[in-house]
Order: C-alpha cells, then structure tokens, then sequence
C-alpha cells in the first residue's frame, strides 16, 4: 500500500490509519495472524519490501488510487508467489492488467456494503492459509507448470543437450573408424607406426546419466551408462597404447564392432527421444 499521499484526501496520515485502525485490526482478529507494512529495521528498505514481499504466506495488495510503487510490489509477489489478495476502494478504475483478477472492494460510506467486503476479506486471507498453492498469479501461471514458458524453455534445453549427445556419438564414431584404421595401418607398415591422440567424447553422455533431464524409461539410461562404460574403458586402454601396443592393438580389433554397435543404438534412442521433446506443445 502507499507509504505517502497520493490524493488530497488520502494523505500520508490516511494512510497510516487505514492500515492500524482497519487493515491490521481485521485481519489480527485471527490470532494466527499478525499483520504488518515492510519496514526498514536497517539498511535498505527496498531490499526489507523485496523480501518481505518473496517469503509472506499472504501479502494484501491496495490498488486505490493506482499508485505505481504498489503495481511494482504487486509485480514482484505475483513473480514469486501466490497467496496475494487485491482490494481497493469504490470507485476506482483498474487498468486492464488487474482487471481480470478478483479485486475486492471497501465501501467507506456504505456500512452494508463494507460489512460484505469485511466478510469477504477474512475468507480470502483464510483460503490463502489454507490452500497455499492455489494459483492467483498470471505470472506463475504462465512460467511454471506443464505446457507453460517454464517447461517450453526446460524442453529447448533438453534438446539442445541431446543435440550434443547426437553430436559426441557421431563424432566417437569417427573418431572407432579411424583408430581401427590405424591399427590395420601399424600391422601392415610397422616403419610408419603411429599412436593416434584422439580420446572418445563422453561428456555429454555423462551429463545425460547424472541428470537425467529427459522423461525416458530406465532402459533408455541403462544403455547410456553401458555407451559411456564402454566408451571410458577404451579410452583408458588407448592410454597404455605406446607402452603395451600389442595388446591394445588386440582388444581395439576385438571390441570394434561390439562399440560400434553400442553406439549406434545409443544414438538411435537417443533421436527418438529429441523428437519426442521437439514434437511437445
């Protein structure tokens, strides 16, 4: 709610007793309940609003008189939470924004109306209370939940990733083709015997396994953990290669087609499962 004035009739002081002598009083009627305006105890009192307005289970917005800081409050609660009751007083005309949100309205010079709105009041801080994550924020709506911004952008990130997975299995399997070709070259050429430097890529599959940021079945990551074994036990014997040729150069030819076959069905999977994601929403 306004801090100063904001019309002749509603000055500061208004303010202030609107909130002690109507505000607080109603909703301290629960003794639950304790009501209060953000106030700086030190420092900054921004930062005291910011955070009063992020960890409140109920924050009672005030629209009349349309006061900007109290649509930038409201902005910065509804990006948080719900749990945000609007009121203002009769009379006034809310911006288009606002206007589809339940506001409730205060009728100074009409007793039976306000008794209403009294009435009203109590029961939307109680709902807040007692049903925490009710939505009555278009922002959290919109950004969070199934078929909302937040899974648009959480599935854009899954495809990318998977595009690296797809990337690195390609490039392992360029990278088999031609070790296994090297060590038919060494075989037949012994003077112009060479140690290739390239290592398999596993990062990514790493990244699938430990975050599993995809919706697949456990067979899905099973045959990426049996990708990434293989891929990091071939790259540990490459490691030995100039001190122990022979044998590396026989466990290469012998796990050749069993690697290349592990990858590419990894890779298949792994298609399906980005086409699956591109085809949402």
């Amino acid at each position: 709610m306004p801090f100063s004035q904001t019309t002749d009739e509603h000055t500061e002081e208004y303010w202030k007793e609107h909130f002690e002598n109507f505000l607080k009083p109603l909703i301290e009627e629960n003794l639950d309940f304790e009501a209060r305006r953000s106030e700086a105890l030190r420092g900054d009192i921004l930062k005291q609003i910011i955070t009063d307005l992020v960890v409140s289970p109920v924050v009672v917005s005030n629209l009349t008189d349309n006061n900007t800081n109290v649509y930038w409050e409201l902005g910065v609660r509804q990006s948080f939470k719900h749990g945000t009751i609007t009121i203002a007083e009769e009379g006034i005309k809310l911006p288009f924004d606002i206007g589809g949100k339940g506001t409730l309205f205060y009728y100074p010079k009409n007793h039976l109306k306000m008794k209403g709105f009294v009435k009203q009041f109590k029961e939307a801080i109680q709902d807040c209370c007692s049903h925490p994550d009710r939505p009555d924020s278009h922002v959290l709506e919109t950004i969070s939940g199934r078929g909302t911004l937040f899974e648009i952008f959480r599935r854009d990130e899954a495809i990318r990733r998977l595009d690296a997975v797809l990337s690195e299995c390609n490039k392992n399997l360029l990278i088999l083709k031609a070790i296994a070709y090297r060590v038919r070259l060494n075989q037949q050429d012994i003077k112009n015997y060479k140690v290739p430097a390239d290592r398999f890529r596993i990062i990514a599959i790493e990244l699938l396994i430990t975050n599993r940021y995809v919706d697949e079945e456990w067979a899905f990551f099973e045959l990426a953990e049996r990708c990434w074994n293989q891929l990091y036990g071939i790259n540990e014997q490459l490691n030995t290669w100039r001190i122990s040729s022979d044998s590396t150069e026989k466990f290469i030819l012998k796990t050749n087609e069993e690697t290349k076959n592990i990858i590419e069905g990894f890779k298949a999977k792994v298609e399906v499962a980005r086409d699956k994601l591109s085809k949402q929403f």
